[in-house]
């Protein structure tokens, strides 16, 4: 195997390794909760931490992560990325109870985000061109696979062997792409850096982001009753606004304005925002629907969405590729039309639905496979083809937009965009459709006063109604949830041509004779 190709070995090791953690918690999380002491927080709350605090610490450095991956060696900062998450990974798996869960699980996070943005700029200063797309592709498509099997992936090591094999997998992953790093990775930086870092830049940066997810994030799980939410939500706000007037005086700043002055790095970023906000709305509330109003097992979602992820893994590479020959923009305007279609054909299934895999002792008929077929399989299809066409060809865009020596942090800024925008806008998705689910809920159930808390603890969108619920409102519940779910695809579906309508406008095809070469590898 080449050089290059070891490159991309070890690339899509050490960043599927951040996907696979990301995705494999949320069905570890109900075990997690049953098995381990909390000393501090109650349990709901511990699980909540777990969670976030992950996500909280690896997108708040984000960006500085780009930037010292540029200066001090991109295998030199990845290497020390794969070690400590690594290390915290053992942790994790060997954590005596929920407090120093969630310490190691921010320190993984703080480990991992030196690993996504690392990752592509090693693959910038590796590849260039037609080969640039197909690496970009070949990854996006394992990173995205990942993200989409992880639960299945989850669901099974906590089913057959514990939670903590969900952290421990990690540890051959580890050793493997530590092997190939050392052995067939060769070190490239940003040979204009000046290794003065914009400290200031560094903590608005860092308020910014995690301002913004925090706030989001605690927002929802307290139903927006949360000063704290707020609070944390304006600091967010405030620092986004004070960042550029900090980049424009700073004599080294972290993310270097001339980034901005590329119309294909502006437009591809605004355009992040908003796929990958309507990617999560998709993502989020399918697994909910289909196990809180459907009543399919944890299993059932993770083997119902596969073909998604089997679409990604199989042609992402050969659409990077095409994007890297002829372009990305008609790539990245068509992708986001064949996910909205997608979307809107899941709001053809009905209430009515019964899963095709039952919890174990629920009574009652069950929905046979061929109605799968029709009613989810054929938009979960339409979905991941759309996907998969756009996915390589976004980061291409990204990628050959900036210089090779700025890989590191525009990567960097356009991870953090992804995360970011996924929060905002599924929390405001999730106002939307929690009042649309309880509109419907008092239309089909006269007196009901859905403002009622007791009404909100019998309840929620696309859950299964408590026990002792009443009858006529457990009724109407399916109906109602169905609804919500509706809502939020067709939301999700309008988000989606937004982006594709800023794409076609936006996005303008980089002439090959202008793309940018990589530097000869040093050290």
């Amino acid at each position: 195997m080449t050089r290059k190709r070891w490159t991309l070995l070890a690339a899509i090791l050490g960043s599927c390794m951040v996907y696979l953690d990301s995705s494999v918690i949320t069905v570890a999380l109900p075990r997690i909760g049953r098995e381990l002491p909390s000393h501090i927080f109650g349990v709901l709350e511990a699980q909540s931490f777990v969670y976030s605090g992950y996500l909280l610490t690896q997108s708040s450095l984000l960006i500085l992560a780009g930037a010292l991956n540029d200066f001090y060696g991109r295998r030199r900062m990845f290497t020390i990325g794969v070690a400590g998450f690594g290390v915290m990974s053992v942790l994790c798996g060997l954590a005596p109870n929920m407090e120093l869960l969630i310490l190691f699980r921010l320190l993984q996070g703080a480990a991992g985000a030196l690993l996504v943005p690392g990752a592509l700029s090693l693959i910038t200063a590796t590849f260039t061109g037609e080969e640039e797309g197909r690496a970009i592709g070949a990854w996006s498509g394992a990173a995205a696979g990942i993200s989409i099997l992880g639960p299945f992936v989850g669901g099974l090591l906590v089913d057959t062997i514990s939670w903590r094999a969900a952290f421990l997998i990690n540890v051959p992953v580890v050793a493997l792409t530590l092997w190939v790093l050392q052995h067939h990775v060769q070190e490239s930086r940003d040979e204009q850096a000046t290794g003065q870092f914009d400290l200031l830049g560094t903590a608005i940066t860092a308020v910014a982001v995690s301002g913004l997810v925090f706030g989001t994030i605690y927002g929802q799980q307290r139903e927006w009753h949360a000063p704290l939410a707020f609070a944390s939500l304006a600091a967010g706000a405030i620092a986004a606004v004070l960042l550029p007037f900090e980049m424009a005086h700073s004599r080294h700043p972290l993310v270097p304005p001339s980034l901005f002055r590329s119309r294909n790095f502006v437009v591809t970023n605004l355009s992040t925002f908003i796929i990958y906000g309507a990617m999560a709305v998709v993502f989020y509330y399918l697994p909910l629907f289909m196990q809180g109003t459907l009543r399919y097992t944890a299993a059932g979602v993770g083997l119902a969405t596969i073909p998604a992820g089997v679409l990604l893994a199989l042609f992402s590479p050969q659409f990077g590729a095409l994007a890297g020959r002829y372009g990305p923009r008609w790539f990245m305007a068509a992708g986001p039309v064949i996910m909205a279609i997608g979307a809107l054909w899941l709001t053809l299934v009905p209430a009515t639905s019964q899963a095709w895999m039952l919890q174990p002792g629920d009574p009652g008929s069950y929905l046979p496979p061929a109605a799968y077929l029709t009613q989810f399989l054929p938009g979960l299809i339409i979905f991941g083809i759309g996907v998969t066409v756009i996915v390589a060809p976004l980061t291409t865009a990204l990628m050959t937009s900036v210089p090779v020596h700025n890989a590191g942090v525009a990567s960097a800024v356009n991870n953090a965009i992804s995360d970011v925008g996924p929060q905002l806008i599924t929390a405001v998705v999730f106002v939307a459709i929690t009042a649309g689910f309880y509109a419907t809920l008092a239309a089909l159930v006269p007196g009901l006063d859905p403002s009622s808390a007791v009404v909100r603890q019998e309840v929620a969108p696309l859950n299964p109604p408590a026990p002792g619920t009443p009858a006529d409102v457990a009724a109407a519940t399916p109906a109602a949830s169905t609804n919500a779910f509706h809502l939020a695809m067709r939301i999700g579906a309008a988000l989606l041509l937004v982006g594709a309508a800023v794409n076609a406008v936006g996005i303008r095809n980089q002439p090959a004779q202008q793309a940018q070469p990589a530097p000869a590898p040093s050290g």
